[in-house]
């Protein structure tokens, strides 16, 4: 069984966990903020913030 890929409105920003998204941010301050959060918590995933308007990620 494979999940449907979700689908994010146009101008909003992403937490990308290891390759999937995970949750979903209305500003970039409170995705980074978020992702600062998990990374602390576990510095071993790969976080990035997916920018849905641009479709660019960034390493965090």
């Amino acid at each position: 069984m494979v999940a449907a890929p979700r689908e994010l409105r146009v101008s909003s920003y992403a937490l990308e966990v290891d390759g999937r998204l995970r949750a979903e941010f209305a500003t970039k301050d409170g995705a980074k903020a978020g992702g600062a959060e998990l990374k602390k918590r576990f510095p071993m995933l790969q976080i990035r913030i997916y920018d849905a308007q641009t479709n660019a990620r960034e390493e965090i």
